[in-house]
């Protein structure tokens, strides 16, 4: 826990220094710039963040602020709210990804063995494996 810990804690700082950023609003970034129009429906965004939907409406309302993302109705639901990444975020984005790409293989990448690496992988696949399943086979919740 203490490594996983570190590791976060020196890649969030390398953000915040050298741009501004969170680690998790870079998540939000990256996600949304991969997506289809740059735009993620809000409920979508936040199970791809691993956030909880009050978090991230509280993240996305700050990053707003900055003009990184904006906030717009979905077309196939009026009740659906898309977060849409602007061109400002764009530009923010492509900004830190270098510095951010650095600062991963100096606290993570570069110091284990190819062999370390890939055992890494298989046992964080097998991690998010179990997690998918249990999140598949969980009961939905009351609608009361």
């Amino acid at each position: 826990m203490d490594g996983s810990q570190r590791l976060m804690t020196e890649l969030n700082r390398q953000l915040q220094r050298d741009c501004d950023l969170s680690f998790a609003d870079y998540r939000i970034l990256v996600k949304l710039s991969e997506a289809p129009g740059r735009a993620l429906r809000m409920s979508d965004l936040a199970d791809g963040v691993l956030s909880s939907r009050s978090r991230l409406t509280h993240q996305i309302r700050r990053m707003e602020a900055q003009r990184l993302v904006r906030r717009i109705a979905c077309e196939d639901d009026g009740r659906g709210v898309l977060a849409q990444l602007t061109d400002e975020g764009l530009r923010r984005l492509r900004a830190a990804a270098p510095g951010h790409v650095a600062a991963v293989r100096r606290f993570f990448v570069d110091l284990l063995t190819p062999e370390q690496l890939a055992a890494v992988a298989a046992a964080l696949d097998l991690v998010n494996q179990a997690a998918d399943h249990r999140a598949e086979t969980r009961p939905a919740p009351d609608p009361e």
